[in-house]
């Protein structure tokens, strides 16, 4: 019985993709490795026995990545947005990213190695800005100096 999910996040990556679902899995909660398909005969970019594909869980949404050479690069037009509860959190996901290889970027977005992008959102920016008027003004005036998210600053913009 084929139990693939209707909907799945396809990402393609250069070689690398058992190692970053590896990654994922190791990094984020509800996260893990599923089935790996190896190549029933050479392709490009690729040889006969190499890994193909990665069944993959990021955060409980199902991924496969595809090894598929040099001809796709990632861009920002796709990202994982991980919701923060605190700071503590904040802090643990962004370094995990950026620390294995990654990097920094503005306004809560990072890279990781492989080059997929990903926003570490905390909660108090999200509920911030959706309060509007001159409270979302300030926030959003305080995110844009920002790499990493600082909570604490956030809160006391919000406040004014």
């Amino acid at each position: 019985m084929n139990t693939q999910p209707k909907n799945t996040v396809c990402l393609w990556f250069e070689k690398d993709a058992q190692a970053a679902a590896e990654f994922y899995a190791a990094t984020f909660p509800e996260s893990s490795v599923g089935s790996i398909t190896r190549a029933p005969s050479g392709f490009p970019g690729g040889k006969e026995g190499d890994v193909l594909t990665v069944e993959f869980t990021v955060y409980g949404i199902p991924c496969v990545g595809i090894n598929g050479g040099t001809f796709f690069k990632q861009s920002e037009a796709f990202s994982f947005q991980i919701a923060t509860d605190n700071q503590e959190e904040t802090d643990r996901y962004w370094n995990a990213i950026v620390g294995n290889g990654g990097q920094e970027s503005q306004c809560g977005w990072c890279k990781d190695r492989w080059g997929v992008s990903w926003q570490i959102t905390p909660r108090a920016l999200t509920d911030a800005m959706a309060a509007g008027g001159a409270e979302s003004k300030r926030v959003f005036e305080a995110m844009m100096t920002m790499q990493k998210i600082d909570v604490a600053a956030i809160e006391a913009a919000r406040r004014g």
